[in-house]
């Protein structure tokens, strides 16, 4: 996945026509902006991976393919509605803050907000869980990212075990610029890039 998180629409095209077709995006009002300057790019696939306010759940619904950033039972059950509204059935990942960081969204490990969300899935209609987010803590060392990964790992296959209803495990989404080869060997099937194609941006505040 190609992260485009303040990466200019030309950039963005250009990346496209070198084949990249899978691409995330941080922030709803950013991608609204660029998404109207996107034209002829039909086969590309957009993800919200950044932190999704409820309030802005059936905007992200409109713009976006799937959304990968899910960490409530109340996001999911707005996702739903705004996705049944528009005839959509919408793809989410939930995403684990698996480095406990309270600066980080996502949901802390033993909370029991992931069962909880496992659990309302079986009522809702139009969002289908397929998968893990997590971003592990920032070090300038890769493989102090591994035993995260490794974590994540584990925490997918039990997932993948229950087989509750409207789950369907297929994304692992772990791994950024700096330690994706350390995801890939510990199985990430999706690694966000950003840095390592567009090269540092400004704007960024993570090294994806």
């Amino acid at each position: 996945m190609a992260v485009t998180k303040g990466v200019a629409v030309d950039r963005i095209r250009e990346s496209f026509q070198c084949g990249v077709r899978l691409f995330g995006e941080n922030r709803v009002q950013e991608f609204q902006t660029k998404r109207e300057a996107l034209g002829g790019m039909d086969a590309a696939e957009w993800h919200m991976i950044g932190h999704l306010q409820t309030n802005k759940a059936t905007r992200a619904v409109e713009l976006f393919d799937a959304i990968d950033s899910v960490d409530s039972v109340r996001l999911a059950e707005k996702i739903d509605f705004a996705a049944e509204q528009l005839g959509k059935k919408i793809p989410i990942l939930i995403e684990i803050n698996v480095g406990g960081e309270p600066a980080k969204s996502g949901i802390a490990l033993g909370s029991g907000e992931l069962d909880n969300i496992l659990s309302a899935a079986q009522g809702l209609r139009s969002i289908e869980i397929c998968g893990l987010m997590a971003v592990p803590p920032y070090s300038d060392d890769p493989e102090q990212s591994r035993p995260y990964f490794r974590q994540m790992k584990q925490l997918f296959d039990n997932v993948s075990l229950q087989r509750s209803p409207g789950v369907r495990m297929k994304t692992l989404s772990i791994g950024m610029s700096h330690d994706f080869e350390i995801a890939v060997e510990e199985g990430s099937t999706c690694v966000r890039i950003g840095t390592a194609i567009f090269g540092e941006r400004q704007s960024a505040r993570s090294k994806d």
